[in-house]
């Protein structure tokens, strides 16, 4: 009985170590889509508060031991300068959940041959978001930003990620599909209806935007 029991275990923890790790998710993760944002549209807390949902959503997935910034500009406000999307995360390379590396640098990740597109921008959980994973009804992405990743002059970034009321964003479209002035640029296709959550997803988002390890 004893012979056949200690078989019988050691059966059962072949079988389960390996489930355990692949539940750690990917450690070496860079970049990801989020699969949730604030929830009050595109009033994210401002800069400060986006990348705390990064970290947030970093750490849950294993990858929160890295400083995690979101793909965010902002425009001149006051005595504060405007801030460039690009500027903000890193010189790269950066990667997502499933180890495919979408930009080796900067300059790569603003030009042609980047590999983003609904297959490869994946959210922190490793899911597709305009397909079976998190929200797969949107593909608009905040950002703020021109095709090269810089802040466009004008409200196009609902008061600096801190309103859901009046104002637009400038967005990107995730799958590099779809309508607008600039349908296949992944961070600067066109600007949503408004700036709360049903303006965002009346217009084809759901107040979700890019992270990258800086």
């Amino acid at each position: 009985m004893c012979k056949v029991f200690f078989g019988c275990t050691v059966v059962m923890l072949i079988v389960t170590v390996p489930n355990v790790a692949f539940s750690q998710n990917s450690p070496n993760m860079s970049f990801f889509i989020t699969s949730a944002g604030s929830g009050n549209g595109a009033n994210l807390g401002g800069l400060t508060g986006a990348d705390a949902i990064c970290q947030k959503l970093a750490t849950s997935a294993g990858a929160g031991n890295k400083t995690w910034r979101a793909y965010l500009s902002t425009s001149a406000s006051g005595n504060q300068p405007a801030v460039n999307a690009r500027d903000r995360i890193g010189r790269g390379p950066w990667q997502n959940a499933k180890g495919v590396v979408v930009a080796q640098n900067v300059d790569d990740l603003h030009s042609d041959k980047n590999k983003l597109g609904k297959e490869n921008s994946l959210t922190e959980k490793g899911t597709q978001v305009n397909g079976r994973g998190d929200n797969p009804n949107t593909h608009d992405m905040l950002t703020g930003s021109d095709s090269n990743g810089r802040a466009i002059p004008g409200a196009m970034t609902c008061s600096n990620w801190t309103s859901s009321g009046d104002g637009s964003a400038r967005v990107g479209h995730h799958d590099k599909q779809g309508g607008g002035d600039n349908p296949n640029s992944w961070n600067s296709a066109h600007a949503s209806s408004g700036c709360s959550q049903q303006n965002l997803v009346s217009t084809g988002g759901a107040g979700l935007f890019y992270c990258f390890v800086q």
